[in-house]
């Protein structure tokens, strides 16, 4: 007779769902979709595209939320009917299936429970993330490219739309920098514990020296803000550069000039977009990056401010907060959270979901104690 009693571990998992609609709100949420159903179904919706595309896309994430919830719930009744099942067919073949559906909603239920941790005012929004390579060379070059893959790995492995919006490529290995946008709800809670400086050390694949090599590579990851479009950049205060795009090894990519770089003349920063098929969209989606990043400075600048008129001037996050050692001991270590993961092959490969998760409850301690 076959013996498989998964009752307890089904009711702690139906608990810890049961806590996370309740911050979820599903009722709000649904409510929420009915308005914006609504105004995405007005006749006039697409006179204003602007407008037009910020109810459509919060539609898109408001759906996708009651998807994944209610996905959930479907899954959990259907892993009692499964048990159930099994055991009543002495089916060890199902009972097996029911183990690792088991296992997998574990994890899926996890990660939701870690997302009602991401309350900050911007968590809920997309994300764009911008890798830059480092001092070493070579091997940061390199190192930056496979952070990219990491990240587009780690996007696919969970089915998130992603958009490479700019790409620049070394003269030798890898890239300088990459940009890409993560459109999916709550992206920039999750992937903002990925900014910082990552290191790398390794025995170098571009030196004959047979060393052992470090490099460095930033992440710099900001939320798609619908309120950047609010801030006010003078055409005096920008350079505008167009230039063709190109891919590795300065191969063209396009046969005109349509890559566009805007460097904000009085703060430094610079956005460089290619990706997109014109000059004027890759305009627009420079100056939107543009624009999200100088509200953050604002509101940056603010916030320090405020810190050092009540005396109580920190810094969130230091200067490396996550080392990969290929060489001799095996790992990926972040150095805020002490998580570690004793291959950093796959982490390279995607699965980040560990790193990550570790890195939220960090920061919800770190913002709770403050």
């Amino acid at each position: 007779m076959l013996e498989l009693d998964l009752t307890a571990d089904i009711q702690a998992l139906r608990s810890t769902f049961a806590d996370i609609q309740a911050v979820v709100d599903v009722d709000a949420l649904k409510a929420d979709i009915d308005r914006l159903s609504e105004e995405a179904g007005a006749p006039d919706l697409w006179d204003d595209v602007d407008n037009a595309q910020k109810v459509t896309s919060r539609l898109s994430h408001r759906q996708a939320e009651l998807k994944r919830v209610s996905e959930i719930e479907q899954r959990l009744d259907d892993l009692e009917v499964l048990v159930e099942l099994a055991i009543e067919m002495d089916d060890e073949d199902s009972a097996d299936e029911a183990r690792r559906e088991l296992a997998a909603l574990k994890d899926v239920i996890g990660q939701l429970e870690v997302q009602t941790l991401l309350d900050g005012e911007y968590d809920p929004r997309s994300a764009v993330v911008t890798i830059r390579s480092g001092a070493g060379g070579d091997d940061a070059t390199d190192f930056a490219e496979m952070l990219l893959r990491m990240y587009l790995r780690w996007a696919e492995r969970h089915k998130y739309p992603v958009k490479v919006m700019d790409t620049s490529y070394a003269e030798g290995a890898g890239i300088k920098s990459a940009t890409f946008e993560v459109d999916v709800p709550y992206a920039y809670g999750t992937l903002s514990v990925e900014a910082g400086t990552h290191r790398l050390a390794r025995i170098s694949p571009f030196g004959g020296a047979d060393k052992r090599q470090t490099s460095f590579a930033a992440v710099e990851v900001i939320p798609v803000m619908e309120e950047a479009v609010e801030v006010d950049v003078p055409e005096g205060d920008i350079r505008v550069d167009v230039f063709r795009s190109s891919g590795p090894g300065g191969q063209s990519v396009n046969t005109t000039d349509s890559a566009v770089r805007i460097t904000h003349l009085p703060t430094g920063l610079v956005v460089s977009m290619q990706n997109e098929k014109s000059q004027i969209q890759n305009r627009a989606a420079a100056m939107r990056v543009l624009q999200t990043r100088l509200l953050l400075l604002k509101r940056e600048e603010e916030a320090a401010k405020k810190k050092e008129l009540a005396g109580t001037i920190t810094a969130s996050w230091g200067d490396q907060m996550r080392s990969y050692f290929l060489y001799g001991q095996q790992l990926v270590k972040d150095l805020r959270t002490g998580y570690e993961v004793g291959n950093p092959a796959v982490v390279f490969d995607g699965d980040l979901d560990g790193l990550i998760a570790a890195g939220i409850r960090w920061r919800k301690r770190k913002d709770d104690d403050d």
